[in-house]
């Protein structure tokens, strides 16, 4: 079995970038869900929370958390994420914790706050992506069969 990708209602479709929102691996223990680094787009590519890094972290983590359920994961399966912030942003501290803890309360994971000099659009100020959601493989094979199809 390869990879396969799956497109989340909800957020952009990625595909004509050249990379997959969501990426489904087999391995021996289950199916191992990547999902791309999110941010502050809608689903048609609007920035949410212009020059609000709290804000768009809030909505990097709502799309997170659309893609995940997509496949039938949740927030909470995420072990850690690690946060892309902009170097200019580092400094706001407060906004980031507030983000985080407003998503995941007294249960967050782990998390690695990386300063860069930019992001993929000059108007994003954080980035995140999660480490891998492992599903067992026998609760996620009629979601996948769909995933193909909507792939296709």
């Amino acid at each position: 079995m390869s990879r396969s990708i799956h497109v989340p209602a909800g957020i952009f479709d990625s595909r004509p970038y050249g990379f997959a929102q969501v990426a489904i691996v087999p391995t021996p223990f289950g199916n191992a869900v990547h999902v791309s680094g999110q941010v502050a787009w809608d689903a048609d590519q609007n920035i949410v929370g212009a020059g609000d890094i709290g804000r768009q972290l809030e909505k990097s983590l709502e799309n997170l958390a659309v893609a995940l359920q997509s496949v039938g994961a949740k927030l909470d399966q995420v072990g850690a994420l690690r946060l892309y912030i902009k170097q200019s942003h580092m400094h706001e501290g407060k906004a980031i914790s507030g983000a985080l803890k407003a998503m995941f309360g007294d249960r967050p994971p782990c998390s690695t706050w990386i300063g860069v000099p930019s992001l993929a659009d000059d108007e994003f100020l954080v980035e995140v992506e999660p480490s891998p959601v492992f599903l067992a493989r026998e609760a996620h094979l009629d979601r996948e069969s769909e995933a193909h199809r909507a792939a296709d």
